[in-house]
């Protein structure tokens, strides 16, 4: 038969016996009762880490809340949340949000190009429940507090420049961000039940002391053309920013948030959906509705969202079964890995390696159930490029 490819756009020729799957809104998913049905095979028994992994994939641990990480100086901190990856010369750095209050912030793990951990240190201090952001095009991060009126702050991976707040980016229960660099605008999720999809549009791209906030407007429906509408008061000082615009289009507990080829990719948990924006088009649609899928749905609790070249988004599980899902180009849904033994956390930051070889995530509250026993993991082995 013949469908729409939800994430890339292109009509593909294909039928639910390709997959072995079960058709939901034009697209498929991997039975876990057939194994090889998704991209990476079926998953093997837990490792010495509790991770089920696909044939050819190992993990370790490079950091526990609470510990000193390898051989530094440096305690990782705890609720390990949002996270991205930075070049760092040969080798890279991993940086993690810590969602707490008070007290969060972030911190960094740098390591050398076999991957050895060769520094950790803080790069955020002193702010609220700091859960996702986002990487900017000239190497910084953005970590966003997950509070009322929360702000969004840019730091440096490096360690080496002050954070700065950035109050034009707007007052609101922030989750992520994802930078365009295309029509130079960084997208923004909100993470309440009736929370809104934003836009800030800096007045000079790479300075976000100053800029435009808007909000995007739809009709009725989850699919269709939008408008983006400016936000009067970004400070949300007297009314908040979701309230300030009618026709505001209103999402169910915005997540995680991840830009690639003119297309944003968006998830939230209330209504278990991940969105794709087409920038270009200036349209939206469905990527992902658990509702719509006949049978035991592959993907529960979306969260955390990331990408890889080959196309292929990893969204984490804020609970259901701990698992990463893969959904790939041609809208096949499948575990990539999940985590035994820990009911009680979500999977939160996950973020690969420059050189696409490496993903890194964490347990936010491993087997503890607590944000105390915050896990970091590193898993290795041949990803799709």
């Amino acid at each position: 038969m013949e469908r729409r490819s939800f994430l890339r756009g292109a009509v593909i020729g294909t039928s639910v016996a390709a997959f072995g799957g079960t058709l939901w809104r034009g697209a498929a998913y991997a039975d876990p009762a057939q194994p090889g049905t998704g991209p990476y095979g079926a998953l093997r028994s837990p490792d010495a880490n509790g991770l089920r992994l696909p044939s050819g994939f190992t993990s370790r641990v490079i950091a526990r809340s609470g510990q000193k990480v390898g051989s530094t100086a440096y305690t990782w901190h705890n609720a390990p949340d949002g996270g991205a990856c930075y070049a760092d010369g040969t080798g890279w750095i991993y940086v993690s949000n810590s969602e707490i209050n008070p007290s969060g912030g972030a911190g960094a793990v740098r390591f050398s190009s076999t991957g050895a951990i060769t520094g950790a240190y803080r790069i955020l201090s002193s702010t609220r429940q700091n859960c996702a952001g986002g990487t900017t095009p000239w190497n910084t991060w953005l970590s966003c507090e997950e509070v009322d009126r929360g702000y969004v702050y840019e730091t440096d991976p490096w360690g080496v420049k002050a954070a700065v707040r950035r109050d034009a980016m707007g007052r609101f229960k922030h989750e992520a961000a994802a930078a365009d660099p295309v029509r130079r605008t960084i997208y923004l999720t909100e993470d309440v039940t009736d929370g809104c999809f934003y836009r800030f549009t800096p007045t000079t791209w790479g300075d976000l002391s100053a800029g435009r906030l808007e909000v995007l407007k739809m009709g009725s429906g989850t699919s269709g053309p939008v408008t983006w509408a400016t936000v009067p008061d970004p400070s949300g000082a007297t009314t908040a920013t979701r309230n300030q615009v009618s026709g505001a289009k209103r999402f169910t507990g915005g997540e995680g948030c991840y830009y690639a080829d003119d297309t944003c990719w968006f998830t939230t948990k209330g209504d278990n959906r991940v969105w794709q924006y087409n920038a270009a088009a200036q349209t939206i649609q469905l990527a992902y509705d658990d509702s719509l899928v006949s049978g035991t749905a592959p993907l529960t609790g979306v969260d955390n969202v990331t990408g890889t070249s080959s196309g292929d988004l990893f969204v984490a599980e804020d609970g259901g079964t701990m698992e990463i899902c893969v959904i790939t180009p041609d809208d096949v849904v499948a575990p990539f890995l999940r985590i035994d033994g820990q009911s009680g956390s979500e999977i939160t930051g996950p973020a690969f390696s420059p050189d696409g070889k490496r993903l890194y995530f964490s347990s936010q509250r491993g087997t503890s159930g607590s944000s105390s026993g915050g896990i970091t993991y590193e898993v290795t082995g041949p990803f799709r490029s």
